[in-house]
């Protein structure tokens, strides 16, 4: 079933889910995915008092997100214009990760043989690319950039210590961030309960 890019935005809200402030999430306060730092980029006073504050982004509707997340996630980076079967897992992972969500396509390209610069930036030549991407590999294209962002989330845990609860469970299971990848991932493809252990057996 083809699933519109609200539809999309909306299953994006669900695994955000509302109000955060995580002092340990480098995106600060946020509100169905919804950013103080996109809100304060986008000039939204939903209180009108002349400032937007952490007031604004608790006052954010689940219907104004969708309309942020389609305007300025989906349709401003160009993300329409990529193989249709990439719409979900660049446009979830656009919200979560902004411009790195590109990247992370544009270095597959590379490693599929085609030639484009990670610049973060969907232009004709990552449009060109990944049309010449899924033309050649139809059945992997998706997966692979699932697997990739997944790789992502594991390589910035690595790095970030503190980023570490949003890939592991307290209890040692899978995290938010993984799961979330793995939801855009042939089920073949998912890591098992021992392999995820095996691969953040360093974590402290």
């Amino acid at each position: 079933m083809i699933r519109t890019v609200r539809q999309i935005a909306e299953e994006i809200i669900a695994r955000e889910g509302g109000f955060v402030n995580d002092p340990d999430d480098p995106g600060g306060p946020t509100n169905y995915g919804v950013t103080l730092h996109t809100m304060q980029r986008l000039g939204l006073d939903l209180t009108k008092d002349g400032q937007v504050t952490i007031a604004d982004v608790r006052q954010l509707t689940r219907a104004q997100a969708v309309e942020i997340f389609v305007a300025h996630y989906f349709l401003r980076p160009k993300i329409a214009q990529l193989p249709e079967a990439l719409h979900g897992s660049v446009f979830d992972m656009y919200v979560n990760a902004g411009g790195n969500a590109v990247k992370i396509l544009q270095r597959l390209l590379n490693q599929m043989g085609q030639n484009v610069a990670v610049d973060g930036l969907i232009g004709p030549q990552t449009v060109r690319t990944a049309a010449a991407a899924m033309a050649a590999a139809p059945a992997h294209l998706t997966d692979a950039y699932g697997i990739a962002r997944r790789n992502y989330y594991f390589d910035l845990a690595d790095r970030r210590a503190a980023s570490r609860k949003y890939a592991r469970r307290r209890d040692g299971g899978k995290g938010g961030w993984i799961t979330r990848a793995e939801e855009f991932i042939s089920p073949r493809f998912h890591l098992s309960e021992q392999q995820f252990k095996e691969r953040v057996a360093g974590w402290v």
